[in-house]
Parts: structure tokens; C-alpha cells; sequence
């Protein structure tokens, strides 16, 4: 899971964009004119398969810059 979910920064981080964006998340059309580059952000990246389908998963998993807000990501 990725840990930016509840991070104080998640609205306006890079890194997390750059997850969203592998995942193919479609983003609304809001602007975000001041984003946060975190420091050290550390990102697992998870190859799985069945039969003949071959699918990545994007997760960061440690980051420097993170400041836990529980649920943050939600408003």
C-alpha cells in the first residue's frame, strides 16, 4: 500500500502524481500550481501476471518527507 494515502502532502506531491498517473488515474481537471518534490521517496514497483497479462504496481513505500495525517487523502 502505498504510503502517501495519509500524508500531509498527497494533494500536491510529484511523486504521488507520477503513481496516480502509472496507474492510469484519470485526474480531475484542477490545477495544482504548487507541488511538493519530497525528499527521498522510495517506490515499489510489483510485476505480476496471470496466463498472459502482465500488470505493474506502483506503490511508494518509504519517504522522507512524509507527516502522517490519517485520511488526508480523502478530503
Amino acid at each position: 500500500m502505498c504510503v502517501c494515502v495519509n500524508c500531509r502532502h498527497v494533494h500536491n506531491c510529484v511523486t504521488y502524481h507520477l503513481i496516480q498517473k502509472q496507474h492510469n488515474y484519470r485526474h480531475n481537471k484542477k490545477i495544482i500550481t504548487n507541488y511538493f518534490i519530497p525528499k527521498e521517496a522510495l517506490i515499489n514497483i510489483n510485476i505480476n501476471y496471470t496466463d498472459y497479462n502482465i500488470w505493474l504496481d506502483w506503490d511508494v513505500i518509504e519517504c522522507l518527507s512524509f507527516v502522517e495525517i490519517p485520511g488526508y487523502w480523502i478530503t
